[in-house]
C-alpha cells in the first residue's frame, strides 16, 4: 500500500509539474495582453502597468489590425465547413457501420491508408487545381479544401455508430423505411454524443488552421485573412514593437468562444470519443 501511495503521488506530482509548465505561455499571454505597452515586455513577468486598451483598440480596426473582419471571415469559414464536414462524416461512417455492400471493406481500408499520409503533402497540388479553377483568394476555394477530405475521418463516428442496436435498423427496413429515414429520424436522434464531438473537431479545423489559409490566401489583402494570418502578420518584424500586445489580446479573443464551447459540450464531447473508441 505505501508502494502504490508513493507511485500515486509521484504520479500526480509530474502531472502537476507538465500542467504548470504548459500554462506558463498561456497565463503570459493573459498578462501581457493587460499590459499598457505596446511591445514585447521581456524585463518582467507581470506588466509593470495594467491597461485594457488593447481590448478596446481590437475593436477599433486600422490599415494594419483589422480584426473585427478576420474574425467574420474566419468565423464564417468555420461554420460552413463544419456543416459540410459534420454531414460528410457522419453519412460515411453510417454507410461504413449500417449498409453492407461489395467495395466497403476496400474503400475502408484506402480511407485509413490515406489517413496515413500528412494532408501537407499535397497543398501544392492542391493549390494549384484551385488556381486552375479561379478559386484562389476566396473563402469558398478554403471552405472546399477543409470539407473535400473530411469524410476520410469518419473511425470514430462509425465506432458509435457501431454500438446502436442492429435490431432498430431491421425493424425500421420491415416496416418501409428508406435508409434515409433511418438515418435521420432513427440513429442521428440516438447519436447527439457523436454529432457535437463532429461539429467541434470539424470547427477546430478552420478555426486554428495556417498553413492552408496562407497558401490559398495569398494574395495580400487583408481584409480577406482569417485570424490565423492577420495575427501572424502582426508579428512581422516591422510591426512587432507596436502590436505584440494587441496580437496578445486578440489570442485570448478568439480562444474565448472555443473555449465556451468546449466547457458547454464537455459531457457530449468525452461520450462521443468514448462512444466511438468501443468499436472503432
Amino acid at each position: 500500500m505505501k508502494k502504490k501511495g508513493l507511485k500515486t503521488f509521484f504520479h500526480n506530482l509530474l502531472i502537476a509539474v507538465l500542467a504548470i509548465i504548459w500554462l506558463i505561455p498561456i497565463v503570459w499571454l493573459l498578462f501581457t495582453s493587460f499590459s499598457s505597452y505596446d511591445g514585447i515586455n521581456t524585463s518582467s513577468f507581470f506588466p509593470e502597468e495594467w491597461s485594457i486598451k488593447h481590448y478596446v483598440q481590437l475593436f477599433q480596426p486600422d490599415t494594419v489590425a483589422q480584426f473585427p473582419r478576420w474574425f467574420l471571415n474566419t468565423f464564417v469559414i468555420a461554420c460552413c465547413t463544419c456543416v459540410i464536414s459534420t454531414m460528410f462524416i457522419l453519412m460515411v461512417a453510417y454507410a461504413t457501420s449500417v449498409m453492407r455492400f461489395k467495395a466497403r471493406k476496400p474503400l475502408m481500408n484506402v480511407a485509413v491508408i490515406l489517413n496515413l499520409f500528412p494532408g501537407m503533402l499535397s497543398m501544392i497540388a492542391v493549390y494549384f487545381v484551385l488556381k486552375m479553377f479561379n478559386l484562389t483568394n476566396n473563402h469558398l476555394g478554403l471552405i472546399m479544401v477543409y470539407s473535400a477530405s473530411s469524410g476520410l475521418g469518419y473511425l470514430i463516428a462509425k465506432g458509435f455508430f457501431d454500438t446502436v442496436p442492429r435490431a432498430l435498423c431491421e425493424a425500421a427496413k420491415i416496416d418501409g423505411c428508406s435508409e434515409s429515414k433511418i438515418f435521420f429520424k432513427m440513429i442521428l436522434p440516438l447519436s447527439r454524443p457523436i454529432i457535437v464531438y463532429t461539429v467541434i473537431s470539424s470547427f477546430l479545423v478552420p478555426w486554428m488552421d495556417f498553413v492552408y489559409a496562407k497558401i490559398i490566401l495569398n494574395a495580400g489583402i487583408s481584409s480577406k485573412y482569417t485570424v490565423a494570418i492577420g495575427l501572424y502578420r502582426m508579428l512581422d518584424k516591422s510591426l512587432i514593437n507596436q502590436y505584440f500586445t494587441l496580437f496578445c489580446a486578440a489570442g485570448i479573443v478568439i480562444s474565448i468562444p472555443i473555449s465556451a464551447l468546449f466547457v458547454l459540450m464537455q459531457k457530449f464531447y468525452v461520450e462521443g470519443v468514448t462512444g466511438g473508441a468501443v468499436k472503432g
